[in-house]
């Protein structure tokens, strides 16, 4: 374990983009031989905006960065946080700082995103997307990159991560919603086990229903247990499910970069006049 956190913790950024390339190429293929919904879609075309997105993802990470490394430099030379309180094993801090850092940085932000009408009109932006497929799970508005580092910043303070943890919390958080967003077919008895550990692809499908009170469940990321301990775990036949928001169906308009880039400050602006 102690060697796992190690390659983490200089792993260059090459080769973190090389772990979202490979997610994406090995989901997009498995979508091609066992959908879970016949999407009618041209996939490449609907891959432009998301791509786009998760470019912006991508820079906002890419300039914060240091302040990850601040935050884990520091708890670590102060023995501050959980994994130091705790003081186990390596394996033990291993899963106690994932949980963790999932809970902070991944369930938190996502709830509160759904919870707070300003900061759901940055979250719709991802809610948009009418065909959703393992290129949906970098659909994010880059100002809600900034709300999720900010999460993460606090979930290192409080979890006491080393670096190497907080990179590989990153990249299973990464492959995490590349799978359970993926347009795969996964039988209900595999993912109905896979859902009292991880997010499965039926789970989180479920969220992604167009309306509520499905629209507001299931706001896990890698771990399951946060929705099954927070009430917040909820399932729909998988048949049922109709991807978007039922108060923004314009696919034309969802489908663009640019608006989807606006949508937020023109929310706003209608909010506020």
């Amino acid at each position: 374990m102690e060697n796992l956190l190690l390659l983490f913790e200089n792993i260059s950024s090459v080769n973190r983009a090389l772990i979202i390339i490979s997610g994406i190429t090995f989901f997009w293929v498995i979508e091609g031989i066992v959908p879970f919904k016949f999407l009618n879609y041209k996939k490449w075309v609907h891959s432009i905006p998301n791509f786009l997105l998760t470019l912006t993802t991508i820079i906002v990470n890419f300039f914060f960065a240091f302040l990850l490394v601040f935050a884990s430099d520091w708890s670590n030379e102060n023995s501050f946080g959980i994994i130091h309180f705790i003081n186990s094993s390596t394996l033990v801090s291993v899963v106690v700082g994932l949980l963790l850092l999932d809970l902070i940085g991944a369930y938190l932000p996502h709830l509160v995103q759904h919870k707070v009408k300003l900061l759901w009109h940055i979250h719709i932006v991802h809610h948009t997307d009418h065909k959703v497929d393992t290129t949906t799970a970098n659909r994010h508005h880059p100002l809600e990159s900034v709300v999720r580092f900010i999460f993460t910043f606090i979930g290192i303070f409080v979890s006491g991560a080393p670096i190497g943890l907080v990179l590989l919390y990153q990249s299973l958080s990464v492959l995490a919603s590349q799978f359970n967003h993926a347009n795969i077919q996964i039988s209900n008895r595999f993912d109905n086990i896979l859902s009292y550990v991880i997010v499965s692809p039926n789970m989180h499908k479920v969220h992604h229903h167009f309306e509520l009170p499905y629209t507001d469940s299931n706001y896990g990321n890698i771990f399951s247990i946060w929705d099954r301990i927070f009430g917040t775990y909820m399932q729909l036949d998988k048949s049922k499910i109709i991807y978007g928001v039922d108060t923004d169906l314009d696919e034309v308009q969802n489908s663009k970069f640019i608006s989807l880039l606006e949508r937020p400050f023109k929310k706003w602006y209608n909010h506020f006049n």
